[in-house]
């Protein structure tokens, strides 16, 4: 059973999503802030987080981000403001995605599919710690990422984003299903985004960005990693 972790300081939320969650079959167990959430996470992993952003002790922004240094887990970021500004920020942070309060029920258990949908990899991937990919290497477990001996630096979005890939070896996967997994669905037609993140991502791992190995360009299909020379 899929068990969801959320986060909210609002008994009445809590109650709400736990209800709403457990009727669709998922297993829930709850924190009241972010402190509570890294702390419960850490020693009860789970395949999804809800998490509120306006928290005492610990808001969801910080929690996200000290999750992000040591998990890939999906995360939904719960917001009542719903400013572009706050999106965005979630995002960056390395949130997979946001609902703005209120919302009905049926719009996150459809959320909830997707990012569950979105996260799904390959066994070989989830069990082994590390990747690698020619001179490319990644170790899931501290989010680092190396290129030969030396430690290439990533913002969260770039790393998220080489996830995809590594996530997605020898399969071609479109702008629009890039966009709308790494920054979330209102970004799926900005493409002047996808591009940027894409060069940068390959001045950083490529030995030469304009004959790229690790990330290709499928002309009018999309980008992939092709799979490891032997």
């Amino acid at each position: 059973m899929t068990k969801i972790l959320i986060v909210d300081d609002e008994p009445r939320y809590l109650r709400l999503l736990e209800a709403n969650l457990r009727s669709d079959g998922y297993e829930v167990i709850t924190a009241a802030d972010g402190l509570q959430a890294v702390e419960t996470f850490s020693s009860n992993p789970v395949e999804l987080i809800l998490m509120d952003v306006m928290m005492p002790n610990l808001d969801g922004f910080a929690a996200c981000q000290r999750i992000r240094q040591f998990s890939n887990v999906p995360i939904i970021i719960l917001t009542a403001k719903g400013e572009e500004q706050d999106r965005v920020r979630g995002l960056d942070l390395g949130a997979d995605d946001y609902l703005v309060k209120p919302f009905s029920a049926t719009e996150l258990l459809a959320r909830v599919r997707a990012v569950l949908r979105r996260s799904q990899v390959s066994k070989d991937v989830v069990e082994s710690r590390f990747f690698e990919h020619g001179s490319l290497r990644i170790d899931f477990a501290r989010a680092e990422v190396w290129r030969g001996t030396i430690p290439v630096f990533l913002s969260a979005t770039e790393y998220r984003l080489l996830l995809q890939f590594a996530h997605n070896v020898g399969s071609v996967m479109s702008a629009e299903d890039l966009l709308t997994s790494v920054w979330g669905p209102e970004y799926r037609n900005d493409k002047e985004i996808l591009w940027v993140s894409i060069a940068r991502l390959r001045q950083k791992l490529e030995d030469d960005a304009h004959a790229p190995k690790h990330i290709v360009t499928r002309s009018g299909l999309g980008y992939l990693m092709p799979p490891a020379e032997s």
